[in-house]
């Protein structure tokens, strides 16, 4: 018997990291992945997570998890096939570790993909949109942090790890621009549109100095997490939904202000390969699923929108 400790730690922490060079945002997702695959099968082999042998991870035992994720967690199959997709990872890593296992590392790369539904992308109508930018309160410094998060967020079209993950450094005061490191460590520059910069001008004005390098912290003056903006993402998003009751019925989610900023810039400007640039996606393919976005909403209330929200229409090119 095999214990399996010694062989994901040194797939987390030496090939993920050393050999592949992931980035902290891929580790953290994987060794998540991991931590409900580990907990699931410690409950039902009655063991201690640490006392697992490798011969348990068994296609059996992984298809009962990802079952476990879909009927009792309820996650979509989209999460599904990120969990299977990190447990697939870590077994053709053991088949160069591991020559014994070759026949338990085959049935579990047998396991399929689940196919997913192809939904619109959900995004804020313009009032939506509008009334979550000044739900935060402006008299307050959290206020006013949060104004220039959502502001960024929207805007820049960012991720929320690329939000969260912004240096000071990155931010060029004389153009007002950022820099961002996306997905894949790839790097774009962004202009900001004029009430995004105003926003975090004044957040800046007021943040202090302090040794943590990112944009966004907390009173205690540490960086902030995804889960911490989601949190006060949340929390704005049941102010906003006083006026407009509409929220209530959604899920706004970080990602939802990132399509929102993709929806904004697709009907402004007609143009997917600016919207591609924009969020800093690999291929044109990823982009074009906001080309199916909600018909009913033409292109001219959307660019008088921009002009509102963001101070000018986005014509200006990202670079990369």
């Amino acid at each position: 018997m095999t214990p399996v400790a010694p062989l994901i730690e040194a797939f987390l922490r030496e090939t993920l990291v050393h050999q592949r060079g992931a980035s902290r945002h891929t580790c953290d997702s994987y060794a998540q992945s991991f931590q409900l695959l580990f907990e699931f099968a410690a409950a039902r082999l009655k063991s201690k997570p640490s006392k697992l042998m490798l011969e348990q991870i068994d296609s059996g035992l992984v298809s009962a998890f990802l079952e476990h994720l879909e009927d009792k967690r309820k996650n979509a199959a989209v999460t599904r096939n990120v969990r299977l997709a990190a447990i697939k990872s870590f077994f053709r890593f053991l088949e160069y570790r591991q020559p014994a296992a070759l026949d338990q590392v085959r049935r579990v790369l047998a396991i399929p993909f689940k196919k997913t539904d192809t939904r619109l992308v959900p995004y804020l109508l313009r009032e939506e949109l509008q009334a979550l930018l000044d739900a935060p309160d402006p008299t307050t410094r959290d206020g006013i942090r949060d104004r220039a998060m959502l502001h960024m967020a929207v805007c820049a079209g960012l991720r929320v790890s690329e939000l969260t993950g912004l240096k000071i450094d990155d931010i060029d005061m004389s153009s007002m621009s950022i820099r961002v490191v996306g997905k894949g460590r790839r790097e774009r520059a962004l202009p900001l549109w004029k009430p995004a910069a105003t926003a975090l001008r004044a957040w800046l004005a007021i943040r202090g100095k302090v040794a943590t390098p990112e944009v966004f912290v907390s009173a205690r003056s540490e960086a902030l997490s995804r889960w911490g903006f989601a949190y006060l993402l949340k929390q704005h998003a049941a102010v906003a939904a006083r006026q407009q009751p509409g929220l209530a019925k959604k899920r706004v989610s970080p990602h939802v202000l990132r399509h929102t900023c993709a929806m904004i810039i697709l009907q402004a400007t007609q143009d997917i390969r600016k919207v591609s640039l924009w969020l800093g996606h690999a291929t044109l393919t990823t982009t074009e699923v906001y080309t199916r976005g909600d018909p009913t909403e033409s292109s001219k209330p959307w660019k008088r929108s921009c002009h509102r929200i963001c101070g000018a229409a986005p014509s200006s090119r990202p670079t990369s």
